[in-house]
């Protein structure tokens, strides 16, 4: 089965294993258009893992019209900041943990694959947890099949190979599974609101808010909300480095990522929530209180939603898991890695499920996540903004091919102000952080609303900018030129060291 490029006439294999991991895309296959961006986003989006953060806000405590503005306020901040590191793949071919290597370092950015790595692996368990537990519940209603661990057990298994396999085919089967599942996932997702019509209650008026107050709850779930697009900061570069300088310029590729983001984030969770309120108790895990509350002709299209959509939403953290363990383990196959993950997958959803609390679980694994990564985020985007989006592409896949040096090396392969702003960052806004898990000691700040996020970005970004004009000062003083991100003299300049590589006889001189 095979593809042809609108655009160029390439003929692109589709049912054919990817053979790329995180080395640079070469010109001639970078045949993505910036449409394919919003497919990839709003199909994986159109899934009850999704869903369930409109679910969420209610059983905070909030009512249906708050839970919408909250909704409505975080997935705009997190499209905000997130969009524009969807301009790295164009740039440097590569994903965005990697493109992190111009600014901390080409080891430093390890960084990045770990946090990328971990977002990956917990959106894939929700996604499998979430999509499983609707065919379970489903097929228990329809033919009566036992609604146990041990069923859910196997539903969580079955459910994640079919997700591995897209996964492990690649870029291309992925974009062409998305298209597909859009019309089909959204028609069924919509579905819900026509089933459940009859008991809709948007006059739902909550009431017992999770942290004691109104405020500081709404900006709890605004805090989540966020989460959703920031999730996907590490590895928009994973799509968008299929896409060509030379045919999409910057603006198209931020409005894709800027539409793509938002509506997929955001129309899910709004059906979660309309739903939500006919829930005779809104409390009880939203997937087994959807097929409850649905009449009997809904409950096909719930296992069926279940299953296709949780491919969508499975594939794009299954498919981000694979990249990044082997920019982790340069010597893994993406393939490899990507079948490893998908094991490692199902053990977080076991214990998820069955060891603690879903709602709680779900709440503090995207908080605190989302701490920590924003952080990385701004030292990005300040990297990017100083250097005017100038990178040496060659050069961020040192490490990848076991050298040393070039224009990225620094200390022995680290970005000390980087990596010194990021955990600035990080530590800050886990001291903001309020939850129903953890709370930092400065979390009754603001009258308890949740800065964390916010915090840990506007931090790190002033910490970098400080950090780096006292390092240019510092070399300046010392006689050497600076060499964090303005935009990089020819790599021939006495203060670039070599690249070298390890292995002998396959040195490589940048």
């Amino acid at each position: 089965m095979s593809i042809t490029s609108a655009t160029d006439g390439v003929e692109i294999a589709v049912l054919e294993v990817e053979a790329h991991g995180v080395d640079q895309i070469p010109e001639p296959e970078r045949t993505a258009t910036a449409g394919s961006i919003v497919w990839i986003l709003v199909g994986g989006n159109l899934a009850f893992s999704v869903v369930v953060f409109g679910w969420l806000p209610l059983t905070f405590g909030l009512s249906f019209w708050s839970a919408i503005t909250s909704l409505a306020v975080g997935v705009a901040l997190g499209t905000v900041v997130t969009a524009p590191l969807a301009l790295l793949g164009p740039r440097t071919g590569t994903n965005n943990s990697v493109s992190s290597g111009a600014d901390f370092g080409v080891v430093g950015r390890l960084i990045g694959s770990c946090l990328s790595l971990l977002f990956a692996l917990g959106y894939l368990a929700l996604a499998v947890w979430a999509g499983a537990d609707a065919i379970v519940a489903g097929a228990h209603r329809l033919v009566g099949t036992p609604l146990s661990d041990a069923s859910l057990a196997v539903g969580y298994a079955l459910t994640t190979i079919l997700v591995a396999v897209v996964a492990v085919y690649g870029y291309r089967l992925f974009v062409a599974t998305q298209k597909l599942l859009v019309p089909v996932a959204g028609v069924l997702l919509l579905g819900s609101l026509v089933a459940l019509g009859p008991h809709i209650d948007l006059s739902h008026g909550g009431g017992g808010y999770v942290l004691g107050g109104f405020w500081k709850t709404w900006a709890l779930a605004v805090t989540v909300a966020a989460t959703g697009p920031i999730s996907y900061a590490p590895y928009l570069g994973d799509w968008t480095r299929y896409l060509s300088r030379r045919r999409w310029s910057d603006r198209q590729v931020m409005t894709a990522a800027t539409v793509g983001l938002f509506v997929s984030s955001f129309l899910p969770a709004v059906i979660g929530a309309a739903t939500a309120t006919a829930f005779t108790n809104i409390n009880a895990p939203y997937v087994e209180s959807l097929v409850a509350a649905s009449p009997a002709w809904y409950l096909v299209p719930i296992v069926i939603c279940g299953v296709i959509a949780t491919v969508g939403q499975g594939a794009i953290g299954l498919y981000g898991t694979g990249l990044d363990l082997e920019a982790i383990i340069p010597r893994l196959r993406r393939s490899v890695a990507t079948a490893i993950n998908s094991l490692i997958g199902v053990g977080l959803i076991f214990l998820g499920t069955f060891t603690f609390s879903a709602q709680d679980s779900i709440t503090a694994f995207v908080i605190l996540l989302t701490t920590i990564t924003t952080p990385w985020m701004a030292v990005v985007i300040v990297g990017f903004v100083r250097r005017r989006g100038c990178y040496q592409p060659d050069d961020l896949q040192v490490f990848n091919r076991r050298e040393k040096g070039g224009a990225y090396w620094y200390t022995h392969g680290w970005h000390l102000p980087a990596v010194a702003a990021w955990a600035l960052g990080s530590v800050v806004g886990l001291m903001f952080t309020s939850s129903t898990l953890v709370t930092g000691p400065f979390a009754g700040t603001a009258g308890g609303v949740d800065l964390s996020f916010t915090s840990a970005g506007a931090v790190a970004a002033v910490a970098y900018i400080v950090l780096l004009r006292l390092e240019r000062t510092l070399g300046h003083r010392a006689g050497i030129a600076a060499t964090s991100v303005e935009p990089p003299p020819p790599p021939t300049g006495p203060h670039w060291p070599a690249i070298i590589n390890d292995s002998p006889g396959e040195g490589h001189v940048s």
